[in-house]
């Protein structure tokens, strides 16, 4: 049993790197159970509430899990505060305004324009108005009498204090252990690899070992990416180090902190660069297994054996090369973390600002901000909305305001919004015709309805982050399983729902379009410029002879950047647009995923030559030998970024496929830095490059590396 469950964890920790997913899902579903069980005691035991009282509880529940993202324990409680406030005002007056329809309705597009633009103020003003915004829904759509507001106040509050209390004493964030379920989940990623390296070393006759080693190409690409992620999120729970001008302060830093960052990048860098060589010469089974779980002195008695057996195959000791360093780099992390964690006087605190952060700026209001188009534009949305979901139904257009006020959350750009509104669509449809057969086959059946519908409301916020149409498609069926509790199923219920859904959803999308469209293709442009950035300030900073924890610095920036960018350029690669345009954009973001890597080679290759004993990479640089490669590259990143957005949208004719090999002896930042601006140039070559002959490689025939670009 005790195999079952470490392998469930194993399981869930390479899906959800440090339980995120899963916390949010639990946060979300206790906090909703617990405030409804209190409210149903007090219920049965003093007084009947109002269904409104209900209706808030659950809702300010899921936005207290969602929305709330403060800092610390204190804000959070501060913020949930403010929006039990805000929501017992404006469930006021909903139920003060209820006698005039028509006022009611200027006012709820009034207030969305106002929860909209709160946006501007931060994360604490998205969630003010998200409570905001939730409650006057409820509020108009179940018309408490003013009368009932002082037990109406008792489900907001309920949920308040419930909230809290899961956030603080059940399910708390605590970086320590965030940060050893992330290393975790690194440590299960690589394993991954190594377990598809060590099923393509096993029994492979020598005739077939570069057939079968290319065959895993694409699989293991897909761990590799997985791989970033998880050091991403694990770098993400390292206490935050001081900064001074954007630069690294040594004397100020806490080497146990750097100890982490930088082990973490090594790991990172060390794995892709096993699979790299693996595909050239698989290192032996016995090996790679001893990788997983062996000694130090196991895998080394074996690295040795390998390197007897192959002493006249260099390829193959370099491959064994790089076990024996992934090994080591695994050994060094696991001993920083756990000096990290255990140590008393490191707390997670938050980045420095601005010297005069305390002041307080009013955010512009003008059209040029961002925040306020977007409010125009849901405004305008919500109201079109209104007047045809009241065509539809005077009792329930309330859900086609929902959906246009929901389909515009957490977008970009109007590729982003159709893909909203489509998912929305979508998943509610599914949802109702699953929660409809559910409902009609429990009928009778009121715990197991009940358990039912705890498990959608988690599986719908488990994968909220994975799946927009999974979350509406689980609430979906909770709204039927409701309603079938309360007597209310009807299949006209159910189909009406879906219409004012998806009136909602179109309203969105024709908003989105036509009122300050955002183009997808103007957004990749200014996101595809920040990627240039960190590139070019990764760059700039080694020509300048920087530490080399400032370089791993630029490059996780990097890392970063590239995650933002293939984000953004996702709605042009979806099914939606162009049939041809898919294939475009993903070739695309892989040529710049491979420049990413191999500037994350440069930069490791460098920090690994520096240091007291090493020639640093200023030394390296003004003796001559990668100044030119350095312009060189500068000058790819200038030529891509003046493509900006059309940079996804250009067809290119097929390259010739020659491919670029380089021997490994050679430092790894060398050749990370040539093959940056060889891999750029492939999107957009320099003028004369048509005119220039192929370079042959400088050194001569020998051990290579394979270009992934």
């Amino acid at each position: 049993m005790a195999v079952d469950v470490s392998s469930l964890r194993d399981r869930l920790l390479a899906n959800d790197p440090a339980f995120s997913r899963l916390r949010t899902g639990l946060r979300v579903t206790l906090s909703v159970c617990l405030s409804v069980g209190l409210l149903a005691a007090l219920h049965m035991l003093w007084f009947p509430l109002p269904k409104a009282a209900y209706a808030l509880a659950i809702t300010l529940s899921i936005q207290s899990g969602l929305s709330v993202k403060d800092a610390t324990m204190r804000d959070q409680f501060v913020t949930r505060l403010l929006g039990c406030g805000v929501c017992l005002g404006v469930v006021a007056l909903a139920a003060l305004l209820e006698g005039t329809r028509s006022v009611s309705d200027l006012v709820f597009l009034v207030l969305i324009f106002v929860a909209t633009c709160a946006r501007a103020f931060g994360p604490r003003g998205f969630a003010l108005g998200m409570f905001a915004f939730m409650s006057f829904f409820i509020g108009a759509y179940l018309k408490p009498a003013l009368g009932d507001l002082p037990l109406v106040a008792i489900g907001p509050l309920t949920a308040l204090l419930v909230g809290q209390g899961v956030r603080r004493f059940v399910l708390a964030d605590d970086w320590r252990v965030d940060l050893g379920r992330a290393v975790a989940a690194v440590e299960t990623r690589v394993d991954r690899i190594l377990s598809q390296i060590s099923a393509t070393a096993g029994g492979i006759e020598d005739r077939h070992l570069r057939t079968m080693a290319r065959g895993m190409e694409g699989p293991m690409d897909g761990q590799v990416e997985r791989l970033k992620d998880a050091v991403l999120m694990a770098e993400s729970f390292v206490p935050a180090r001081p900064e001074t001008d954007g630069r690294h302060d040594a004397e100020r830093d806490d080497p146990r902190r750097s100890a982490v960052t930088v082990c973490l990048f090594e790991l990172h860098v060390a794995a892709e660069s096993l699979v790299v060589l693996s595909r050239q010469a698989v290192p032996p089974a016995r090996l790679v297994a001893a990788l997983r779980g062996g000694t130090r002195e196991t895998v080394e008695r074996l690295a040795r054996k390998a390197m007897r057996a192959a002493a006249d195959d260099v390829t193959l000791q370099e491959t064994v090369d790089a076990c024996l360093s992934l090994d080591a780099v695994r050994r060094r992390l696991a001993v920083a973390v756990s000096q990290l964690v255990s140590a008393p006087d490191i707390s997670l605190s938050a980045k420095p600002g601005p010297v005069n952060a305390g002041a307080a700026t009013w955010p512009d209001v003008s059209l040029a901000n961002p925040a306020v188009r977007s409010a125009i534009q849901i405004t305008l949305a919500s109201a079109i909305a209104m007047v045809f979901g009241l065509m539809l139904s005077r009792e329930r257009w309330f859900w086609a305001v929902l959906s246009a006020f929901l389909v515009f959350t957490n977008t970009r750009s109007r590729g982003d919004t159709a893909m909203r509104a489509v998912q929305r669509s979508v998943g509610t449809f599914f949802g109702i015709t699953v929660g409809l057969v559910a409902a009609s086959l429990l009928q009778t059946m009121t715990p197991v309805i009940l358990s039912l519908a705890a498990l959608c409301v988690f599986l719908a916020f488990y994968l909220l982050a994975v799946s927009y149409a999974a979350m509406t498609f689980f609430v979906s069926i909770v709204l039927a399983l409701v309603y079938s509790l309360i007597g209310s199923l009807t299949l006209d219920v159910l189909v009406l729902r879906l219409e004012e859904t998806m009136i909602g959803s179109f309203a969105g999308l024709v908003v989105a379009f036509l009122v300050f469209p955002a183009r997808t293709e103007a957004l990749a442009g200014e996101a595809l410029g920040r990627w240039c950035a960190a590139l070019r300030r990764l760059l700039t900073d080694a020509a300048e002879g920087r530490s080399s924890f400032d370089l791993i610095h630029r490059s996780q920036a990097l890392e970063r950047a590239y995650a933002e960018l293939s984000s953004v350029v996702r709605p042009l690669g979806s099914s939606w647009q162009l049939v041809t345009r898919p294939g475009v954009v993903r070739q695309t973001l892989m040529t710049l995923m491979a420049a990413t890597y191999w500037a994350r080679t440069f930069a490791g290759g460098l920090a690994a030559a520096g240091g007291p004993e090493g020639e640093t990479g200023g030394d390296r640089l003004r003796s001559g030998r990668m100044a030119p490669l350095v312009a060189e590259a500068l000058a790819a990143v200038d030529r891509i970024e003046a493509k900006g957005g059309a940079l996804f949208l250009t067809r290119r004719t097929s390259l010739p496929r020659k491919r670029r090999h380089f021997r490994l002896s050679r430092q790894s930042s060398l050749v990370g830095l040539e093959m940056i601006a060889r891999t750029l140039s492939r999107l957009e070559p320099a003028p004369q490059a048509g005119d220039a002959p192929q370079t042959p490689p400088r050194d001569g025939p020998g051990t290579h590396q394979e270009s992934p670009a």
